[in-house]
């Protein structure tokens, strides 16, 4: 189909373009974006933007689909419903379902069952071990072909060092990404909340921030030692985002991200023991989250991802320390990294570029920009348009959220995915 989007205000972080202008879209491509129309374009439906910014589709680095084996607590449909009404156009799902993606015909058979017009491109996570047990490396290579774009563990830490070695020595050898989750299995082991005096008074079991950098320090030896890729998933402290910054100045090839949870929230927000703001890792301090958001705002930390995970309401309904871990998040993504510019004072392309242009460049993906050529993965939406976050807004299938009951600005209008209209909240015109 061919689509004229008028009026918008575009904004494209890979170039720097934040311009009035028209974006031409044609068989799954942007044909042309500025003020007419390229030689013998006609316009099949029209979207008016007025009012509106066009930007890339969102990219997120982490996001549970459920499926395969716990479809009780979100599906396939739901959650690619939730990802086009939330902007995003592209997700890495990581790999620990059930089973988990540790076989080629696991792999296969997801990307199949997302190959559907209007679903947003899935990029699976492959196992590193089998089973995530730490013990036995998986068949990289056939996963990689089978359409794994990296490798890693999820939220299961490999505790012998050994077998981690082995496994990053494999992934270097043939050029795959490792994406680990900081975090010490012994250091953590019973954990709930952050080690601090909010756990204390509360009487939660605490994970101390030196869970998050012993993991990380043993993880960025064995980068250096192999000459790997190494992506840290979910950095949630101050100090752990020095020992990244330090591996970089020494010209380690490290990556990471955070979530969006861990860039607004802080442990005083677990209240009298919200069980929506129990995640992995546990929210950290105050000082924890304003060295993020310096972070992610200086590109010390790479990329700001929504890490959704659906959770049913029994497992979530349960005494803080009982309930399991994760908050939805695909909807948010976009309202929470515009609340983070107007509170940090920085321009929507910097902003921006964090949830679309960056996350591609860790991909190695072309996508992520507007330009001839590239995928016509779009999202236009009202950055003054207010909402307030409600379980019947949600289309996830999992209700659970910290930031149920706030109000957000930043209301997505229309999702393209391929040049197909893939959510709409007004009719083409």
């Amino acid at each position: 189909m061919r689509i004229e989007i008028r009026n918008g205000r575009v904004i494209d972080p890979a170039s720097g373009m934040d311009r009035a202008a028209n974006v031409f879209v044609a068989n799954g491509k942007i044909v042309g974006a500025g003020e007419t129309p390229p030689d013998g374009f006609t316009a099949e439906g029209v979207i008016d933007a007025s009012g509106c910014i066009v930007c890339p589709g969102l990219i997120d680095l982490s996001a549970r689909l459920r499926e395969p084996g716990f479809e009780y607590k979100a599906t396939l449909e739901s959650e690619m419903a939730a990802a086009a009404a939330g902007g995003v156009t592209r997700l890495v799902c990581p790999p620990d379902t059930d089973p988990p993606l540790d076989e080629p015909g696991l792999v296969e058979m997801l990307k199949y069952r997302a190959r559907q017009p209007g679903f947003a491109h899935v990029h699976p996570l492959g196992a590193l071990t089998v089973g995530l047990a730490g013990q036995r490396l998986t068949e990289m290579a056939e996963l990689a072909e089978a359409g794994c774009i990296a490798f890693g563990q999820a939220d299961v830490s490999v505790v012998d060092t050994k077998v981690l070695l082995r496994a990053m020595q494999y992934a270097a050898t043939f050029g795959f990404p490792v994406w680990l989750q900081a975090q010490d299995a012994h250091l953590a082991k019973g954990g709930v909340a952050h080690d601090g005096a909010i756990a204390a008074r509360l009487g939660l079991a605490g994970i101390p921030v030196v869970a998050e950098t012993v993991a990380l320090a043993t993880y960025l030896q064995l980068a250096r030692e192999t000459g790997g890729r190494l992506h840290i998933r979910r950095l949630s402290s101050a100090a752990g985002l020095e020992l990244v910054r330090a591996a970089r100045a020494d010209g380690l090839p490290v990556t990471c991200d955070i979530t969006t949870q861990h860039l607004h929230l802080c442990d005083r927000d677990i209240g009298f023991f919200n069980a929506h703001a129990r995640l992995t890792p546990p929210l950290r301090s105050a000082k924890d989250r304003a060295a993020l958001a310096l972070g992610l705002a200086d590109g010390s930390i790479d990329v700001l991802c929504s890490d959704h995970t659906p959770v049913d309401d029994d497992a979530k309904q349960l005494p803080f320390d009982e309930a399991e871990p994760g908050a939805t998040g695909l909807e948010l993504l976009l309202p929470l990294t515009l609340r983070w510019a107007s509170t940090a004072q920085l321009p929507l392309t910097t902003a921006l570029a964090r949830i679309t242009s960056d996350p591609a460049r860790i991909l190695g993906l072309d996508c992520g920009r507007i330009a001839v050529g590239a995928p016509a993965d779009l999202c236009v939406f009202d950055p003054a348009a207010r909402f307030i976050v409600s379980r019947e807004r949600l289309k996830s299938q999992g209700k659970n959220t910290p930031f149920l009951g706030q109000e957000l600005a930043g209301e997505v209008r229309y999702t393209l995915i391929d040049g197909h209209l893939a959510y709409a909240a007004e009719k083409l015109l």
